[in-house]
């Protein structure tokens, strides 16, 4: 065991098995100290690499993590306090890990229930290369105004209120973690406060004792008194008897062991920790309090007046010149976090996103309103879904089924259109998926599939401007622009596309009103007069439908029609289609094992 001072303003901890809020708490108290460095250097998360961003004051800092104990101590050499949150099922294994590197001094484990075998070994190695454990089943420890580990002492206020952002004059130890902020409380409240504070854990076997600790508080320059919680079970009290009638300590100590209600009970008592049973009388709480009266220690007769003693105590040794009351110092203000501020009312933040088409808070996602469950209770179908995501209402049947019956119909068309070329040319040079379909979707334009959008703008507009279709495409013609959704590469007018004719039919037979599509149908006919290609396409038909159906519907206003054509909801639909495809022609070019693709020369003409 360490015969001296564990911790200083410098210390440093590599933290293993990564937890946000302790982590944060030590760094909220190393800018509460003043320190000029995180006492944080490192996390250790087996099978994890990178950082971690988290604040040190107002500023924001990247901790790095490492996978593996050895790697962590290798990159941090001046970081020799291990704190251990791994779970009692992990805890002795990176214990001993850590223990056995060189840089490591201190290991902290705060697990409970750590096997009492594994705790032996770990106990046994450490002495012999004189390193110091601290638990398991451990709060941690503390040096005022320099170092604490992990959830000691709480929270800020607490710490504030404690006075443990500047370092006292006592030295506290104690089996339990709970009862050390009650303590530091106390102390802080009767005395100019602590300087160091120890919780050395509630197991039977605790890999320091209380002795061990005040025996290094007595070689501490800054500790003038000691203050000692035990409680009943076990025996390590006994070790500090010996020590103080062997005047090794020579120092004040104040003491009190837990557990006097204990003889109430008629048969055995478990208490909290482990260690806190009586197994006779020597374990008792009144025979030990009675042996540390007896080697010297100051025992009060009751918890209730343990404070007492600890404040006449103090006051002696101020009155006899053996210590000077610490000065009280002003300690920064913690920067508060954001989130906490903003739900306590301090502070209105503005979003950074709007969302109207979908909330995760809940139970369950929702779309649009719609909880996920319903969506599925109800047999909503991939048409209803996109009802609710992009139009942000639930249409009639008969519209999501339109919409589904696009989608089908458009899904692919072949592989010689040029984004099921760019696709397979794409998956054949060994490109993953995704790159494979964005190849193929980027060809989506006015050229290829993308002029619905167009075809609706167009046709409404020429339509609600009362345009005959002669007025529409020669007006047209005479600007320059084709009219989208007229005229195909193949189809003719005795070759009719067979898509543009079933969604005809569809919406003949379903829409309440097809004036868009008959609008259309009309301007076909003009164009076929003047060529037997300028047929309308499947973009033409889409376009013309779906002003029919936004409009027919009577859902929409004529504003929010305006908008979705604008903002482009309709090539959105032919881009969702084309997807199903290129994914599928991606899937056949790996299933299929196809080489690299090369563009024949005879397919090229070379020319100056």
């Amino acid at each position: 065991m360490a015969t001296g001072q564990l911790f200083s303003r410098t210390t440093q901890a590599l933290f293993y098995n990564y937890k946000q809020l302790p982590i944060q708490r030590m760094l909220d108290f190393d800018f509460l100290c003043g320190r000029e460095t995180p006492s944080v250097a490192g996390i250790i998360t087996p099978g994890a690499e990178g950082f971690q961003k988290l604040f040190f004051g107002q500023e924001e800092i990247a901790i790095p993590v490492h996978s593996a104990v050895e790697a962590a101590c290798a990159a941090h050499p001046t970081a020799d306090v291990f704190i251990n949150f791994a779970s009692f099922r992990s805890a002795a294994a990176s214990s001993m890990a850590a223990l056995k590197q060189p840089t490591i001094r201190v290991v902290a484990i705060i697990a409970e229930g750590v096997p009492e075998s594994d705790t032996k070994q770990l106990i046994a190695y450490a002495k012999a290369n004189n390193k110091v454990v601290i638990g398991p089943a451990t709060v941690g420890g503390i040096q005022a105004g320099a170092f604490k580990i992990g959830d000691t002492a709480g929270t800020i206020d607490n710490i504030i209120q404690c006075k443990l952002y500047r370092p006292g004059s006592v030295g506290f130890v104690s089996k339990s973690g709970g009862m050390s902020n009650e303590m530091y409380n106390t102390i802080a409240r009767v005395t100019d406060g602590i300087y160091e504070g120890i919780a050395i854990g509630g197991d039977v076997f605790p890999g320091s004792t209380l002795s061990d600790h005040i025996l290094r508080f007595n070689n501490i320059p800054q500790v003038k008194m000691m203050v000692v919680l035990g409680e009943l079970g076990g025996r390590d009290e006994y070790s500090l008897v010996e020590a103080l009638k062997q005047g090794k300590v020579n120092k004040p100590v104040v003491a009190w062991v837990s557990g006097t209600c204990a003889r109430l009970f008629k048969s055995e008592v478990q208490f909290g920790h482990a260690g806190a049973k009586s197994g006779g009388e020597m374990e008792s709480a009144q025979a030990k309090n009675e042996a540390l009266r007896d080697a010297g220690a100051i025992v009060p007769t009751s918890f209730e007046e343990l404070e007492i003693a600890i404040k006449e105590t103090f006051e002696k040794l101020v009155e006899d010149g053996k210590t000077t009351p610490v000065k009280e110092i002003t300690p920064p203000q913690i920067p508060e976090d954001l989130s906490i501020a903003i739900k306590s009312g301090k502070v209105r933040a503005p979003t950074h996103i709007v969302s109207t088409i979908s909330d995760d808070r809940g139970e369950e996602p929702c779309y649009a309103g719609v909880p996920m469950s319903s969506i599925v209770e109800q047999g909503y179908g991939v048409g209803d879904v996109i009802s609710l995501l992009w139009f942000k209402r639930s249409l009639p049947r008969y519209c999501t089924h339109f919409i589904e019956i696009c989608v089908m119909l458009c899904a692919d068309h072949g592989p010689c259109v040029s984004g099921a070329h760019n696709t397979i040319v794409t998956a054949r040079a060994g490109k993953d998926l995704v790159s494979s379909l964005v190849s193929g979707l980027l060809t989506i334009g006015p050229r290829f599939g993308g002029a619905i959008d167009d075809a609706a703008r167009y046709f409404k507009d020429a339509y609600d401007k009362g345009l005959t279709p002669y007025e529409f495409v020669e007006s047209m013609k005479k600007k320059g622009i084709r009219v989208p959704g007229i005229g195909h590469r193949i189809k003719r007018g005795d070759n009719r596309d067979k898509r543009v004719e079933l969604l005809q039919l569809y919406a003949r037979t379903n829409f309440p009103s097809v004036k868009y599509m008959e609008y259309a149908v009309e301007v076909e006919t003009y164009t076929l007069s003047k060529a037997n290609n300028l047929v309308m396409n499947v973009d033409g038909a889409i376009g013309s439908l779906f002003l029919d159906l936004l409009a027919g519907s009577g859902m929409f206003s004529k504003t929010e029609i305006d908008e979705i054509v604008e903002i482009g909801y309709l090539n959105g639909l032919f881009v969702l289609a084309r997807s199903i495809g290129l994914i599928g022609h991606t899937f056949d070019q790996k299933r299929l094992k196809q080489p690299l693709y090369r563009h024949p020369w005879e397919d090229v003409l070379y020319t100056k």
